[in-house]
């Protein structure tokens, strides 16, 4: 079983950053891929992004892509999202993901990710 603790999130306002953390437990880290989602209220989770744990692919929503970026680092089990540009529409709780599977790197977005943290809250005001 492997548990992850996002951190990161807060309340900033619109065109400002925000750089979320996942903190996973499993030593074999480097074996997963990653993904984060979001949700807000009334809405479905959506993907955001997602590196794979192959060849380090990255994947993101249309919506993010050019503000947001993933990273990972290995050795401390951590998997990042740097937000820039912020719009109140990022507003959500947002959900760090991993799975050890593989799977091809145009499923990042759409793979059924086997572990999932407990989100933190990103609030951008306009």
């Amino acid at each position: 079983q492997v548990q992850l603790v996002e951190s990161g999130g807060g309340l900033v306002q619109a065109g400002g950053s925000l750089k979320l953390s996942c903190a996973a437990s499993t030593r074999s880290f480097s074996s997963y891929a990653l993904g984060w989602f979001r949700q807000a209220p009334g809405k479905e989770r959506e993907f955001v992004a997602a590196t794979s744990w192959s060849d380090r692919s990255t994947a993101y929503a249309d919506s993010v892509k050019g503000r947001f970026t993933i990273s990972r680092d290995n050795a401390k089990r951590t998997v990042y999202l740097q937000m820039n540009s912020l719009k109140p529409e990022d507003t959500a709780v947002y959900y760090c993901a991993a799975d050890d599977r593989y799977f091809p790197p145009d499923a990042l977005g759409t793979h059924e990710y086997d572990y999932w943290g407990q989100g933190t809250q990103v609030t951008v005001s306009s």
